[in-house]
């Protein structure tokens, strides 16, 4: 990795998004919901970092707080040296150019009253990147990229299957060139061989624009073929991160070891000998999460230390991190 790669485009330092609980007729706060609690990462230049976990883990929440769509509650977010956490709207507009988004859903992500061409171009609109004359080019290009026939530019959402609607949201994240892409959960919604399409598209895409991807899913499998690192998150904190090989092979954490055994192995022979955990209890809810690791009420590792003393995340060789007292 040359020292290019080894810069960060961001940097999430302690970064914490709280949501108020509002209750009776004057709205009073009787307690908020610790959506992401005290999370600290970076992305370096070309990488992708995957987050994975339960739903409502917090890992959309982060993708809406680096796209400033969320005010954070405390902690920064340092965006190519620029921290922009608690910057105003009239400076954060400008740099939102340079942070591109791909949402979950391809059918609800898409204005069913515009066309095609509309959609994908309405980046460059908003940013002021329309140049007279060159618009319509530049429009072509994007569909081109993604693996769309320009011809196809009049036509509304609803004359494209699930996997074209998907590129679509691609072709207009890419649209104002950014630096990094939130992909929130881009292929949970499509069949599985389009998945493949969708993955391969976004690897090449990378490749050949130098983007870097925070890459938000729930499917391992599919984090496990894109993502350079992963970040694990459990009720709103990261409690493993460490390179995609790394973390697959040797899983430190309890609740990583679970997650991975869930998985299913195509090789039946290996699968018969695998051992399956099944984790006890539910998620506790984000409004009263447990003291101390959050992780101990469903843990078969924990000790009275376990629900006094919140685990950090620290580096355990080969910069493998986990925030876990018995690892």
């Amino acid at each position: 990795m040359n020292e290019a790669q080894k810069q960060s485009v961001i940097d999430i330092l302690n970064l914490k998004m709280y949501f108020p609980i509002n209750r009776g007729l004057l709205r009073r706060k009787v307690g908020e919901i610790k959506a992401v609690d005290d999370v600290s990462f970076a992305i370096r230049k070309n990488e992708t970092l995957g987050l994975v976990g339960e739903s409502g883990c917090g890992k959309t929440t982060i993708g809406r707080c680096i796209l400033r769509l969320y005010k954070p509650t405390a902690g920064k977010i340092v965006f190519n040296g620029t921290d922009i956490s608690k910057m105003k709207e009239d400076r954060i507009r400008p740099l939102r150019s340079q942070v591109g988004a791909i949402f979950q859903d391809p059918y609800g992500s898409l204005n069913p009253r515009q066309t095609a061409s509309t959609i994908v171009g309405m980046p460059l609109i908003v940013h002021g990147m329309a140049e007279r004359g060159k618009y319509n080019e530049r429009v072509e290009e994007l569909f081109r990229l993604v693996g769309l026939d320009p011809s196809m530019m009049d036509r509304v959402p609803h004359e494209f299957s699930g996997g074209q609607r998907q590129r679509l949201g691609i072709a207009r994240a890419l649209a104002c060139q950014p630096s990094l892409i939130i992909c929130d959960e881009p292929v949970s919604a499509l069949d599985v061989s389009i998945q493949a399409q969708i993955i391969n598209l976004l690897e090449n895409i990378q490749e050949q624009l130098g983007l870097t991807y925070l890459f938000i899913a729930h499917d391992l499998s599919v984090v496990q073929h894109i993502s350079n690192r992963v970040a694990v998150m459990y009720l709103g904190r990261i409690i493993e991160i460490t390179n995609s090989r790394e973390l697959y092979a040797n899983p430190l954490h309890p609740y990583t070891k679970a997650l991975l055994s869930a998985v299913p192995v195509p090789n039946p022979v290996i699968e018969r000998t695998r051992t399956r955990i099944v984790l006890k209890g539910e998620v506790p809810s984000p409004a009263d999460p447990p003291a101390g690791c959050h992780f101990h009420p469903r843990c078969n590792l924990a000790t009275t230390e376990c629900t006094e003393t919140k685990p950090m995340l620290r580096d355990v060789g080969n910069g493998h991190e986990v925030a876990c007292l018995k690892v």
